[in-house]
């Protein structure tokens, strides 16, 4: 009997730790994103600059070292942040087609205006980041900062260009242009942030922001919702 239990016992420590293994290799990832997350709230909270790795541990609620097997620093977690935030905002922006008659070029400007603010408001946290820490982390981060601004200027104007030419958008300068329409959707957002306004607000700060620059330099239709038909009286 002793034997036979023994062997039950050794079957059971192997299956134990074929799982362990298991599930070692299925958290690796999302042990990552929990530290992530819990850094992203502790610099927001904090800011970026009083934080430190033993807030972020904390807040995760994982060890020291554990940090460590997936960032060198906190600025490695900061970049990292920051590169996916940038992701998800160009991964909303889609490229205007003019020639197709089913796809209205307001519709897919407002689509681009909601796009931006859904991925904003819905990441409130790292919107705030972006603009109050984001700036003056370091020489490098700055200048990897300043290129993702420049690729963003830079495909707005080659739109603008190209919505001029088609005659959906005023005469101008479209690097001026485009440094505008950037500037006010960046005070919008820092606001709506600091308000603490909700994803479900992006629709009519959607709505806003397209009548703001069709008063602008824009040159389409407004978007008209569908809307029932009323029923008649006496029907």
């Amino acid at each position: 009997m002793p034997v036979v239990r023994k062997k039950k016992s050794a079957a059971k420590g192997v299956r134990a730790a074929a799982t362990s293994r298991g599930n070692l290799a299925v958290s690796k990832a999302e042990r990552r994103e929990q530290i992530l997350k819990a850094a992203r709230d502790v610099f927001a909270k904090r800011g970026y600059a009083r934080s430190t790795v033993d807030d972020v541990v904390a807040e995760a609620g994982v060890a020291r070292g554990t940090f460590y097997l997936y960032f060198g620093d906190k600025r490695d977690a900061f970049s990292e942040l920051m590169d996916g935030f940038a992701e998800r905002i160009t991964s909303a922006i889609i490229t205007i087609a003019t020639d197709d008659p089913s796809r209205p070029v307001a519709d897919q400007v407002l689509e681009n205006i909601r796009g931006i603010l859904r991925v904003c408001l819905a990441e409130r946290s790292l919107t705030k980041i972006l603009f109050t820490d984001a700036v003056g982390v370091d020489p490098e981060f700055e200048r990897k900062l300043g290129t993702f601004y420049d690729a963003v200027v830079q495909l707005l104007t080659e739109s603008l260009k190209d919505g001029q030419a088609l005659g959906v958008v005023a005469d101008g300068e479209p690097r001026v242009l485009a440094y505008m329409t950037i500037g006010a959707l960046k005070e919008l957002l820092y606001q709506a942030v600091t308000l603490g306004l909700a994803e479900e607000s992006a629709e009519a700060l959607s709505q806003q922001v397209f009548a703001f620059l069709r008063e602008g330099y824009l040159r389409v239709q407004p978007v008209v919702a569908s809307r029932r038909p009323r029923a008649r009286h006496g029907a």
